[in-house]
């Protein structure tokens, strides 16, 4: 016979509620007490009925996040720092890869996977705000990212512009005049990449600096889409003297493609990215890069959808939240004009 929540009560000598404040990590039960039912149900081997739960009390405790690409380092460390903050407030996460797929994003919206969960955290990379709003249903939605910025939305973002605008500074400051850009095309301006190709024009522009757009690299935000953009330019003979990945892994894979083609850095080639992923501090040489608030961005986003979720936040109307950034400064890009030395690519006529 299984074994049910009255014998656990019997079991720890308590009564069935506080058993049920135990199982749903109810803050305020005494720490002795909350031991005796955590031993009972070990002694025991009882299983809670999360599906019976769910039912009486239509919350499951599980928050839905849909990223588009958990293989990007970003995503990743992102989801991993979501569900720590999740779990401190006594909810769990269930992830979803979309992988940029309409279809796949619209499923995560009306589909078994948000029917298993209180909330939404959502990185929607092809749907429009007005199907997502159609098909959104009465539960809570954050929105993570630029791609929806509507003001009937909660959105956490980061300050993507301002981020970019300051390391490409930092380049500037250090006597970097050439500065690729790799991962944007010359006519965005909304998304991330536009964003921070705006941020990146910015800087030059107070600077006196010429904007070229043959230093404007498309590719893919990969380790690999890097190294093959940084190649292209060498082999195509745009002269440059520091390179800019708009996310870290093609900045890595930039600065590998670089030391296997025997450019020294930073002495001829300085190299910044953009999120501060792990991998960044252990490069060699380690990686300059902008730290875009993850952790801020998990705890606040993480908190607006549970404050959403158990009316603790009422407020009519969408809340826009941006992170803030912190300068990684390292040795592919460190501080001083002394740090430029050359300029990789033929002269011009």
């Amino acid at each position: 016979m299984a074994v049910t929540m009255n014998d656990v009560a019997r079991a720890a000598g308590v009564s069935l509620k506080t058993v049920s404040n135990v199982l749903n990590d109810y803050e305020f039960i005494r720490p002795a007490t909350k031991q005796k039912v955590l031993d009972a149900i070990a002694e025991l081997g009882y299983e809670a009925n999360l599906t019976a739960r769910s039912l009486r009390s239509g919350k499951t405790r599980m928050l839905g996040l849909v990223l588009s690409d958990l293989s990007i380092p970003y995503y990743g460390e992102l989801a991993s720092r979501l569900m720590t903050v999740a779990a401190s407030r006594g909810y769990r996460v269930l992830v979803e890869q979309s992988g940029g797929v309409a279809g796949h994003e619209l499923s995560a919206l009306q589909g078994p996977f948000r029917q298993l969960t209180d909330g939404l955290l959502f990185t929607p990379l092809t749907l429009d705000v007005d199907t997502i709003a159609a098909h959104q249903g009465t539960k809570p939605i954050v929105m993570l990212g630029e791609h929806i910025t509507d003001s009937r939305f909660d959105l956490v973002t980061m300050k993507n512009a301002e981020a970019a605008e300051a390391i490409t500074a930092h380049l500037l400051a250090g006597g970097r005049r050439r500065i690729a850009v790799l991962g944007a095309t010359a006519g965005a301006t909304t998304d991330s990449p536009g964003l921070r190709l705006n941020g990146y024009r910015k800087a030059l522009e107070a600077a006196g600096a010429e904007f070229d757009p043959d230093l404007v690299v498309q590719c893919d935000w990969r380790r690999d889409g890097g190294a093959s953009a940084v190649g292209s330019l060498l082999d195509s003979g745009v002269r440059f003297d520091a390179v800019f990945g708009l996310n870290d892994a093609m900045a890595l894979g930039a600065l590998h493609e670089l030391l296997v083609r025997g450019i020294r850095l930073p002495d001829d080639v300085a190299v910044a990215g953009f999120d501060d992923i792990d991998e960044a501090r252990f490069a060699s040489p380690s990686l300059t890069t902008v730290s875009p608030g993850m952790e801020e961005i998990a705890e606040r986003s993480i908190k607006l959808l549970i404050d959403r979720i158990e009316g603790a936040e009422s407020a009519p109307g969408g809340l826009h939240i941006e992170a803030g950034f912190e300068l990684k400064v390292r040795d592919s890009a460190p501080y001083g004009p002394g740090a430029a030395r050359g300029v990789v690519g033929p002269e011009r006529a």
